[in-house]
C-alpha cells in the first residue's frame, strides 16, 4: 500500500504526479478495494498532490475507468468461481445421497442458498396426468401453494415444462406472457411471490421437471443467475435421474430376492409334496387301508381327516368328529378339479377319470396354504387309487361270494364242498343264517347290491344277485332257536324283526323305501335253497300287501303267511295269533278262548253269545274287555278279527271244547244263569 509520506517522497525525488495515481489504481486493484475508492483525478490546476496537468488528468480518467472494468471482470470471475465451487459441492453432496426425497431435499435447499432468494421449490412432470405437481419447497409457508398442479403450458411452470426453456418474471402477478389460472394465481398470492425464475430439469431431451427460485419482492433475475440455476438444474436432474435408477435397482433386487425367496420355498414345497406322495403311494402298495392313509394324511397336514365313498357312507375317520360330506363341495370340486374350502373345512373329490369314487375332507386347516393344498390334491389321487384297488379286491370277493351264494340257493354242489368254501371267506354255515331277499323299486339295482354287499361284509355273511334278486345272507339273531324254512319260526327267533329292521337301515342309506321278505333261520347248506323261495313269496307278498318299504317274514303276515308256507305250521299260528288268551286261560284256570269263540260265533253279538254260554251279559262284557286287554285294543277290527276266527277255528280241531253243558260260569257251584264272583274275576 503506497502511503502519502511514500508519495510526497517520490515527489521530492522527482516523480509524476500521474504515475503515483497509477500504481494507487493498480494497489486498489490487488486489495480488491471497493468502487467508490476509485476516484477520479483532481481537475487541472488544482493543488492537491501537486495539481496534473489536462493531459495527465484525461489519461488517469481512462486508467481510473479502465481499472473499474478490470475490477468488474475480476468481481465475476470470483464470483464465477464461487459458483463453481458450490456447484462442485452440490455435485458431491447429491452424489452422495441415495434416497429420493434426500436429493429433491437437497437441490431445492442449495439453490436458496446459491441464489439467496426466498424460496426454491421443484415440480415434477407426471406423464401420465399430464402435468406437473409441485414435490418439493424450501421457504414456503403456503400449503395451498405446496400441493398445487400446473398443467401443461399455464403459469410460468407449465411453460417452462412444455417449452424445456428457462423463464423468468420480475413481477408474476403482473406479467401477461403466462397463462395465468385462478388456482395458480390463488397459490402464488398466498404464497406471497413477485419475483420467479424457472429452469427446466432436463435427461437429454426429455424434461422431467422444473426448478424455480423466488423472491417476495419484485426484481429482475439476471443472466448469471438464470445460468447459475440452470448448471444446478442440470446436476440435480442427473442425481434425480441416478437416485430414481438406484431406487429401481433397490425395488429390482427386493423383488429379484422375493422371488427368490418364492422359487425356494415352491421347490421345497414340491419336494415335500412329492415325499408325501411317495409316502403315501408306499403305504398303499404295501396293503395300508383308508384308515392308514387318512392317518398319514392328517399327519403331513396337521389336520383331522374324513374319507367317505361316492354313496357318502363314512370309510375312515381320523382326528376329526363324524359328519356327513358337504354334496355342494363335493360337486364344487369335482366340476373344478380343485379342493374347495366350506366353512373352513376342505374338501377334495376323490376321481379316477369322471368317476366320483369318494370325496375326502381336511379339518382343522382353514388356513391352507396352494402348497399345502396341491398337496392334499395329491392326497386324494393316492386316495383314489386306493379306493380303485379295494374295489378291484371288492368286486373280486363279490363274484367269489355271488358265485357261493347262488350255488348255496341252487343245491348246485355237494354241502361239504359248500361248506369248506364259504369257512375261506369267513362264512360258517354251520351257524344259523338267516336268508332275505330285497327290493327297491326307486334305488338301482347296483346301489342295492353294493349296500347288501357292504352289510354282508360287516356281519360276515353273503351277498349277490341270484334270478334278479337281491339277496343277503346274515348270521341269525337268535342262533339257540333254529328251526327249518316253513316252519314259522321268524316269529319265535327274531328274523321278522331283524327284516324290518334292516329294512329301514337299507332305506335311510340308500334314501328310498327298501322292501325286504325273510326266512330262517336255516343251518347246513341244504336249507338255504327253501328258505330262499320263502323269503322270496315273503318279499312278494309284502309288495302285494301294498306294505313297500317294510320287512318281515311269513310268520309276521298271519295266515296269509300260512297259505303260502311250504311246510304249514299251524300250532305256531294259532300260539302267535292266540298265543295270550291261552297263556292266560293255562295260569288262571279259566276258559276265555270259550268266551271268545262264542263271541265270533254269534256274530259279534253280547247278549246271544251270553245265552250260549248261560251266563249274565254283563259277564260276557267283562270277559271280552280281558280279552281285548291280553289281544290288544285292535283285536275286533277286521283283518284281526278275521285272523282269530281262524285261529278259533283251527285251535277247536286240534283241542277239543268242553262237554256240552259244562259252562264256563259252573265253578264254585254258581247257577249258569246268573253272574258269580268267579265269573267278574274272569
Amino acid at each position: 500500500m503506497v502511503t502519502s509520506e511514500d508519495r510526497e517522497d517520490r515527489e521530492r525525488s522527482g516523480g509524476s504526479g500521474a504515475l503515483l495515481r497509477l500504481r494507487d489504481l493498480l494497489d486498489l486493484l490487488d486489495r480488491g478495494a471497493p468502487a467508490e475508492q476509485f476516484t477520479p483525478p483532481p481537475p487541472a490546476g488544482a493543488t492537491e498532490h501537486g495539481g496534473l496537468s489536462d493531459a495527465d488528468a484525461a489519461v488517469l480518467a481512462d486508467a481510473t475507468r479502465i481499472a473499474l472494468r478490470i475490477r468488474r471482470t475480476l468481481s465475476q470471475h470470483r464470483r464465477r468461481e464461487a459458483e463453481l465451487a458450490a456447484l462442485f459441492d452440490t455435485a458431491g453432496d447429491l452424489a452422495r445421497l441415495r434416497e429420493p426425497d434426500a436429493v429433491l431435499g437437497a437441490i431445492v435447499h442449495r439453490a436458496k442458498l446459491l441464489l439467496g432468494t426466498d424460496v426454491t421449490y421443484l415440480s415434477l412432470n407426471d406423464e401420465e396426468a399430464g402435468d406437473t405437481y409441485m414435490r418439493v419447497t424450501d421457504g414456503s409457508v403456503s400449503a395451498a401453494f405446496q400441493q398445487v398442479r400446473l398443467g401443461m403450458g399455464e403459469g410460468l411452470g407449465g411453460l417452462v415444462a412444455e417449452t424445456a426453456r428457462p423463464y423468468s418474471t420480475g413481477d408474476y402477478r403482473d406479467d401477461q406472457r403466462f397463462r395465468h389460472t385462478t388456482k395458480i394465481d390463488t397459490a402464488v398470492t398466498e404464497e406471497g411471490l413477485r419475483a420467479i425464475l424457472g429452469v427446466p430439469l432436463r435427461l437429454g431431451t426429455r424434461v422431467i421437471g422444473v426448478l424455480y427460485a423466488a423472491d417476495r419482492t419484485a426484481r429482475t433475475f439476471t443472466p448469471d443467475e438464470v445460468a447459475l440455476l440452470s448448471s444446478l438444474a442440470d446436476h440435480a436432474a442427473i442425481a434425480i435421474d441416478g437416485a430414481r435408477l438406484l431406487d429401481e435397482t433397490r425395488t429390482a433386487l427386493v423383488d429379484l430376492n422375493e422371488a427368490s425367496r418364492t422359487i425356494e420355498a415352491h421347490s421345497e414345497a414340491m419336494r415335500r409334496a412329492e415325499d408325501a406322495h411317495d409316502r403315501l403311494t408306499d403305504l398303499v402298495l404295501r396293503g395300508g387301508d383308508v384308515t392308514d392313509v387318512a392317518t398319514a394324511i392328517g399327519t403331513v397336514l396337521q389336520g383331522g381327516t374324513l374319507v367317505h365313498d361316492a354313496e357318502g357312507a363314512e370309510l375312515a375317520r381320523v382326528g376329526t368328529d363324524a359328519g356327513p360330506p358337504s354334496v355342494e363341495a363335493v360337486a364344487a370340486s369335482r366340476a373344478g378339479g380343485r379342493a374347495v374350502s366350506v366353512h373352513g373345512t376342505w374338501v377334495c373329490a376323490v376321481l379316477a377319470g369322471h368317476e366320483l369314487l369318494g370325496s375326502i375332507a381336511l379339518t382343522g386347516r382353514a388356513d391352507l396354504d396352494d402348497a399345502d393344498r396341491r398337496l392334499f390334491e395329491r392326497a386324494s389321487l393316492v386316495t383314489a387309487l386306493l379306493l380303485l384297488l379295494r374295489r378291484s379286491v371288492a368286486e373280486t370277493e363279490d363274484r367269489v361270494r355271488g358265485e357261493l351264494l347262488g350255488d348255496l340257493l341252487t343245491r348246485a354242489a355237494d354241502p361239504a364242498g359248500l361248506s369248506a368254501r364259504a369257512l375261506r371267506l369267513g362264512v360258517n354255515l354251520g351257524r344259523p343264517h338267516a336268508v332275505f331277499v330285497l327290493h327297491a323299486g326307486a334305488v338301482p339295482r347296483p346301489r342295492l347290491l353294493a349296500a347288501a354287499a357292504r352289510l354282508a361284509q360287516a356281519r360276515k355273511g353273503l351277498a349277490g344277485l341270484h334270478h334278479e334278486d337281491v339277496v343277503l345272507v346274515c348270521p341269525a339273531e337268535a342262533p339257540d332257536a333254529v328251526r327249518g324254512p316253513g316252519t314259522g319260526s321268524g316269529a319265535g327267533t327274531g328274523t321278522g324283526p331283524a327284516a324290518a329292521s334292516l329294512a329301514g337301515e337299507l332305506g335311510q342309506v340308500l334314501a328310498g323305501p327298501v322292501t325286504v321278505g325273510a326266512a330262517g333261520p336255516v343251518t347246513g347248506p341244504a336249507e338255504f335253497a327253501d328258505a330262499y323261495a320263502e323269503a322270496r313269496r315273503c318279499r312278494t307278498a309284502l309288495r302285494t300287501l301294498g306294505r313297500e318299504g317294510t320287512g318281515a317274514a311269513l310268520s309276521d303276515l298271519g295266515f296269509l303267511g300260512v297259505l303260502l308256507g311250504d311246510q304249514t305250521d299251524l300250532g305256531g299260528y294259532v300260539h302267535q295269533t292266540l298265543g295270550p288268551v291261552l297263556a292266560y286261560d293255562a295260569k288262571r284256570g279259566t276258559d276265555l278262548i270259550r268266551t271268545l269263540r262264542a263271541y265270533f260265533d254269534t256274530g259279534t253279538s253280547q247278549s246271544r253269545a251270553a245265552e250260549a254260554l248261560h251266563v249274565h251279559v254283563n259277564t260276557v262284557v267283562q270277559r271280552l274287555e280281558r280279552i281285548g286287554s291280553l289281544l290288544g285294543r285292535d283285536w275286533q277290527r277286521p283283518e284281526r278279527a278275521l285272523e282269530l276266527q281262524l285261529a278259533l277255528r283251527i285251535h277247536r280241531v286240534s283241542a277239543p271244547d268242553v262237554p256240552d253243558g259244562k259252562a264256563d260260569g259252573d265253578r264254585d257251584g254258581d247257577p249258569a244263569g246268573a253272574p258269580g264272583p268267579g265269573d267278574f274275576a274272569a
